[in-house]
C-alpha cells in the first residue's frame, strides 16, 4: 500500500513563507512525477506545480516566481517552497504522485494553508 502524507501547512501573514512537504511511504519502485494542487473554499481543485523524475518543473502562472517545487528522490519526498504568500493562496494543498511500474496516481490527504492580510 502506498501513502502520501503532506505537512508544513499553517497560518501565515501576507508576504510570508511556508514550506510544504509530501512524503511517500509503502512498497513501490520509484516515483515518476510529483504534483501539487490546491483547492480553495467553493472552488475547484487547481494545478499549482509539478516536477518530473529528472527535475524538470512546471508552474501555474499564478505562482510563478513565488513558489518553487523540488524533490529528494532518496527520501521519496517532494517539497513546495512558497514565498511572497498572498491571501488568495489560501487553500487546502494536496500532493499527488505518479508511481512508476504500478502506473497509478496517489493523493495525499491535504494540508491547510491560510494567508491573512
Amino acid at each position: 500500500q502506498v501513502q502520501l502524507v503532506e505537512s508544513g501547512g499553517g497560518l501565515v501573514q501576507a508576504g510570508g513563507s511556508l514550506r510544504l512537504s509530501c512524503a511517500a511511504s509503502g512498497t513501490f519502485s520509484s516515483i515518476n512525477t510529483m504534483d501539487w494542487y490546491r483547492q480553495a473554499p467553493g472552488k475547484q481543485r487547481e494545478f499549482v506545480a509539478s516536477i518530473a523524475s529528472g527535475g524538470s518543473t512546471n508552474y501555474a502562472d499564478s505562482v510563478k516566481g513565488r513558489f518553487t517545487i523540488s524533490r529528494d528522490n532518496a527520501k521519496n519526498t517532494g517539497y513546495l517552497q512558497m514565498n511572497g504568500l498572498k491571501p488568495e493562496d489560501t487553500a487546502v494543498y494536496y500532493c499527488s504522485a505518479l508511481f512508476s511500474v504500478i502506473n497509478r496516481v496517489y493523493w495525499g490527504q491535504g494540508t491547510q494553508v491560510t494567508v491573512s492580510s
